[in-house]
């Protein structure tokens, strides 16, 4: 989840009735525009370590225009012997603040990366909180360019998530690229790093703790909240296929609860995005309307996930600007 770039419609999206267009984009630019209202810092920050060295924040089923809206993602840290590598760091600079106060609870142990699944604003708006520890900041190669297109937009949009005023400065990209796979060393224990083609967006990235078998999805995992589509229906199905194959002991999705088996967790994800890439085929070549699709496409599935009428409409159509032509 998190922030996109507003949508600007064309071709068929461009013709289609107002009622569809401004059910389509008023979920998108709940991604880019500010809640009616201001976030607020969560209270009791969750933390648990469901493995050795391995600690997770859940964050909450929220809706994006909801207070809380800044803490709605699963981050946390993982603890070597040496050093400390963050995975995603919220959706505002309080939140990354919250989770700096929690490694320094359990370590003094130096903050050596922060690594970042993806570019939405409740993956990387907490990690001007970790500037002052001087650590390598670690993404995708395809997530310094997703910033940059998107940087301008957070900070207009989503100030009140930055310290005041503000600043370009405040939104930070990585400094160390993952163009396929990238091994960290954090002192008798290892991360392997993949980049992942385009699903949930263009410059996924999980982190796989080898001690304990710990996969960090990121986005390409949703539990219980509905998955939020913003790169290739097709790719996504894709990853999720290679995914159920990875030999995982425990999966922290980027949002949702932890998950003992991966390929058991990614079953109802798959059955949603499946449904949705053959009910959206299916409309396009009946030649129905997109306001029609947002209502049948995939409706068997409805009640098996939170924030569907958030979620789904936005779905629907970036399913249509795919697989219109494909």
């Amino acid at each position: 989840m998190g922030a996109a770039e507003p949508r600007i419609f064309s071709g068929p999206l461009a013709c289609l009735p107002a009622l569809a267009r401004s059910m389509a984009l008023a979920y998108s630019l709940a991604f880019v525009c500010p809640p009616a209202v201001a976030a607020v810092a969560p209270g009791n920050f969750n933390l648990s370590e469901p493995a050795p060295g391995v600690f997770v924040h859940l964050g909450s089923p929220l809706a994006l225009d909801e207070p809380g809206h800044d803490d709605i993602a699963n981050i946390g840290f993982i603890a070597g012997r040496k050093c400390v590598a963050v995975v995603d760091t919220g959706g505002s600079v309080r939140v990354g603040r919250q989770l700096r106060a929690a490694v320094r609870k359990h370590t003094s142990l130096p903050i050596c990366y922060v690594i970042n699944t993806h570019v939405h604003v409740d993956h990387v708006f907490g990690n001007a909180a970790f500037s002052g520890d001087a650590p390598t900041f670690v993404g995708n190669a395809a997530l310094p360019a997703a910033m940059a297109r998107s940087r301008d937009f957070f900070i207009k949009q989503y100030a009140d998530d930055l310290d005041s005023p503000a600043s370009a400065a405040q939104v930070i990209g990585p400094s160390r690229l993952v163009e396929h796979e990238l091994t960290l060393d954090l002192g008798d224990r290892s991360l392997e790093l993949r980049a992942w083609p385009k699903a949930h967006t263009d410059c996924d990235l999980t982190v796989y703790d080898v001690r304990t078998g710990t996969l960090w999805t990121g986005d390409l995992l949703f539990r219980d909240r509905l998955p939020a589509l913003d790169g290739s229906i097709k790719g996504w199905l894709a990853v999720l296929d290679q995914l159920t194959q990875l030999k995982v002991q425990l999966a922290v999705p980027g949002h949702g609860p932890l998950a003992q088996s991966l390929a058991s967790a990614i079953v109802p994800e798959r059955r949603y995005l499946q449904a949705l890439m053959d009910g959206v085929r299916g409309e396009l070549s009946e030649g129905k309307p997109l306001e029609d699709a947002i209502q049948h496409v995939a409706a068997t599935e409805k009640s098996h996930w939170l924030l569907w009428d958030e979620v789904h409409p936005h779905n629907v159509v970036r399913a249509y600007e795919e697989l219109e032509w494909n």
